[in-house]
């Protein structure tokens, strides 16, 4: 929503000075412009990118427009609620207790309880490869923050390759804008001798490519790349939450304490009370044997 409104406000700003001014904005519509510009653009970002990175863009657009990017403070409380339950069962029964629930998650009646975080697919997945080592006793508490960590950095790489790809097409607008400009200044050349008249309105269509190269690299395109590199950090923060959590686990600590350091891993913005997760995990149902 805050995306809609400041492309609204963006919108209005400059077609609203535009008119203050005296201009018509009927002027500035020339579909011609439109056509060179947003094609190249389009025509850019496909040659610049392999296939499965064009869907991520995609989807990394409609979340970012959508407002379903990011992570909020209810998910986190969630999740500390999942991996209190988890770290409890592990304590009280053994970390082979452990295993009926990270062997097949979709059965699992703790996971069941958070349908959300067991729906998506990657925070699931890294929980589940995270503790697996743990369980097999195939890895040392002390080795496990370092292939936590590959993972992780792995990921957020990978992450960042549609806001590369968004920043490269909008650096790439003011030049394709340029481009639509010079191809409209040979076609006003083209018409010379057809009149101040129509050469004046040709000229003002060339100048308009210019203005939407500019307008849509700076107003749209690296302002979107920009909010999807928030998104993505907040995605991160996630997985990082859970790495600080299981490996606080991992080398023996108490389950609240687990969920503690990753409690204090959040934004300030997103991080609950230490009071007010102390209470949520109190009052959660207790868990035995089976969970």
């Amino acid at each position: 929503m805050l995306i809609i409104i400041g492309g609204i406000i963006v919108m209005l700003s400059t077609l609203g000075g535009f008119m203050l001014a005296g201009g018509n904005p009927l002027v500035l519509i020339h579909v011609s412009e439109f056509v060179i510009i947003l094609g190249v653009a389009l025509g850019v970002l496909i040659i610049a990118s392999p296939g499965h990175v064009l869907k991520e863009i995609a989807h990394k657009i409609q979340a970012a427009v959508t407002g379903k990017g990011g992570v909020g403070k209810a998910e986190y409380i969630g999740l500390m609620e999942l991996l209190y339950e988890l770290f409890l069962v592990g304590r009280r029964n053994g970390l082979i207790a452990l295993e009926e629930h990270i062997s097949n998650p979709g059965t699992s009646a703790i996971f069941a309880k958070h349908p959300g975080f067991l729906a998506h697919h990657e925070r699931r997945d890294f929980l589940v490869n995270a503790l697996k080592p743990v369980i097999d006793g195939r890895i040392k508490p002390d080795q496990l923050e370092d292939l936590m960590t590959a993972e992780l950095d792995a990921k957020e790489g990978e992450a960042e390759h549609p806001v590369h790809l968004l920043q490269l097409v909008g650096d790439s607008l003011p030049g394709i804008g340029i481009v639509a400009a010079v191809l409209g200044i040979i076609n006003t050349m083209s018409a010379i001798s057809d009149g101040p008249e129509v050469v004046g309105e040709r000229v003002a269509a060339a100048l308009t490519g210019t203005l939407l190269g500019i307008f849509f690299a700076y107003g749209f395109i690296n302002p979107l790349a920009n909010r999807i590199k928030f998104n993505n950090a907040s995605d991160i923060q996630y997985l990082r939450c859970i790495m600080a959590s299981v490996t606080g686990f991992a080398k023996g600590l108490a389950p609240i304490t687990s969920v503690e350091i990753a409690r204090r891993s959040l934004d300030r913005a997103v991080q609950p009370g230490a009071e007010e997760l102390e209470n949520i995990l109190k009052a959660l149902p207790p868990v035995g044997k089976a969970a």
